[in-house]
């Protein structure tokens, strides 16, 4: 035999009987069968067996148990982002017709894919108040069949009351016709984790989880996941997964699974530095209001001390109206420990400036001055010495 087909051919196979802290990686596409008979039988659905790549591995199925284990339930599929975690959803459940409702305070990609793509397909958008269920009860109908909730809202972190908005969305189930399509409550639980609160304690069906931010918290991966308890819906995510061709790498697989472990760790220091900064934030003249869930004045509070054990990292500060956009624009320039980007959870702490939809711009009328903070693990007086001496300059 040529010594190329023999590398290619190698007999020889690794003893079986390894054990390690961490999972082993497992990289493939192609999976190989011993026999026909078994390459026609086996099963990926249920995790007792391996087909090909795509339908997963020894690392990604060890992921998603993981996750599904955080979050309190039981199924979970991984897609290569959080926002691909909202489409999956969208796309698995929303046929032409259909009604999403939306909170006013979601997060703008998600916002935009429903809005312009499954536009495209016939389905209808339709924007509620996030803190108030009244509301929600008032803009569902005959042809709503998703309702998307986020806590905490995107940017100006609301706290929704979450089992409030579940009971509203039961209610009208109730009434609905024996054997007519069900709404469904799909929960964006990136800011809590599967820490801050457990989402099926909740009542909601579904939650997504941009694993980019607390699971990874390196800020190098891009990854999403979908968790259910239900069985059946599980199966629609995973028959649209098959479809869409949706997989994940399987480094990013391991840089998840290495990370997941220090997850809590990292949530409680990230949630003390950020709350001491917040509160800090409330005595500058600089800035009119400071939006954090734990701070009385924040809205929804209440609720948030009602449902939470913690908080993420994020807070945003609306500066007094006498500062131009140009003026808060260079405070973030002057900033030296925080970079100016997107995402958070990782260690860099990090600044964006925002401009608020009409939407939500009515709660702070003069919120041209909208600026979100990250906070991640440098020493607090450090950041709050940095925060000062670029507020000091405006």
């Amino acid at each position: 035999m040529d010594r190329s087909t023999e590398l290619i051919n190698h007999p020889y196979r690794a003893p079986d009987a390894f054990e390690a802290a961490m999972p082993g990686i497992h990289k493939a596409s192609t999976v190989l069968f011993p026999t026909v008979a078994d390459m026609r039988s086996r099963q990926w659905t249920d995790k007792s067996a391996y087909t090909y790549g795509l339908h997963g591995t020894p690392t990604t199925f060890t992921l998603e148990e993981r996750l599904a284990t955080l979050e309190g339930g039981r199924y979970c599929v991984l897609v290569p982002s959080g926002l691909a975690a909202i489409a999956l959803v969208d796309l698995a459940f929303l046929q032409p017709a259909d009604e999403v409702l939306l909170p006013d305070n979601a997060y703008g990609p998600g916002r935009d894919f429903l809005c312009v793509e499954m536009a495209r397909w016939g389905v209808k958008t339709q924007v509620y108040d996030a803190l108030n269920p009244a509301d929600l009860a008032l803009k569902i109908s005959d042809h709503t069949r998703l309702v998307w909730l986020e806590a905490a809202g995107s940017i100006t972190l609301e706290f929704p009351d979450v089992p409030a908005c579940v009971a509203v969305i039961n209610a009208a189930n109730a009434k609905r016709p024996s054997g007519a399509r069900q709404i469904l409550s799909a929960l964006d639980n990136t800011w809590g984790a599967g820490i801050a609160f457990q989402p099926f304690d909740m009542g909601v069906d579904i939650s997504m989880h941009a694993l980019t931010k607390y699971p990874s918290g390196g800020g190098d991966v891009l990854m999403g996941s979908v968790v259910t308890r239900d069985p059946a819906l599980h199966e629609t995510l995973q028959m649209c997964h098959m479809r869409l061709g949706l997989a994940v790498g399987a480094n990013d697989a391991e840089l998840v699974l290495r990370s997941l472990p220090t997850a809590h760790l990292r949530y409680a220091r990230q949630d003390a530095v950020t709350r001491r900064l917040a509160e800090w934030a409330l005595t500058r003249p600089e800035f009119s209001h400071v939006l954090h869930p734990a701070l009385s004045e924040s809205p929804g509070h209440a609720v948030w001390a009602r449902d939470c054990t913690g908080a993420a990292c994020l807070f945003t500060v609306v500066f007094q109206p006498r500062y131009s956009q140009a003026q808060v624009d260079a405070f973030c320039d002057r900033l030296q420990l925080f970079g100016i980007g997107y995402s958070w959870a990782g260690p860099q702490s990090l600044v964006v400036p925002y401009q608020l939809p009409e939407s939500r711009a009515r709660l702070w009328p003069h919120g041209c001055g909208v600026v979100r903070f990250a906070i991640g693990l440098a020493d607090a007086q450090d950041l709050q010495n940095d925060l000062a001496q670029s507020l000091d300059a405006l």
